[in-house]
């Protein structure tokens, strides 16, 4: 391997690890409420199982948040699920929706819906979060958004298009 092709290497696994969510997302998290709020974590998208992963050991290692105060449910694509402790991530389709996705959504929905005033409620998104947490519109089936879905990836449709539509 030449010198240049390491050293390229070198500055590649820089930028990921200040890319990645313990680096960048934690930082920025806020302080959780104060008793009997609870933390509520809703994660969509690739990087849903890093960013949870993080933000639970921000809560529960530095705050040393109870885990009885610590709820929420993470949706990433399949195959970039992580270990979690308190909170499920659960793997779904990308690009295409599928169940897997549907529920996580509702069940994101319902968490959300649920919260109280003196709960927090962190929404954590990444790229792949259109597809891995589908809610279609009352009338459309997720059959109907899954033909969408393939007809536009097939059309070269963009993420923007695709995301608009």
């Amino acid at each position: 391997m030449s010198d240049a092709r390491r050293f390229l290497e070198s500055l590649l696994q820089v930028a990921i690890a200040a890319a990645h969510p313990r680096a960048c997302l934690v930082p920025a998290l806020p302080v959780p409420p104060p008793a009997p709020g609870r933390v509520v974590m809703l994660a969509a998208g690739k990087a849903a199982g890093s960013m949870m992963e993080g933000a639970e050991a921000h809560y529960l290692d530095h705050h040393r948040l109870p885990p009885d105060r610590l709820t929420g449910v993470g949706v990433a694509r399949h195959g970039y699920g992580r270990p979690t402790r308190v909170v499920p991530v659960v793997e779904a389709g990308h690009p295409v929706p599928d169940a897997a996705g549907l529920a996580a959504a509702e069940k994101a929905l319902a968490l959300a819906g649920a919260a109280k005033d003196n709960d927090l409620v962190i929404a954590l998104l990444s790229g792949g979060a259109s597809a891995n947490w589908i809610a279609p519109a009352p009338g459309i089936t997720l059959a109907e958004k899954q033909a969408v879905t393939r007809a536009l990836l097939r059309s070269g449709a963009g993420i923007g298009e695709i995301n608009t539509l």
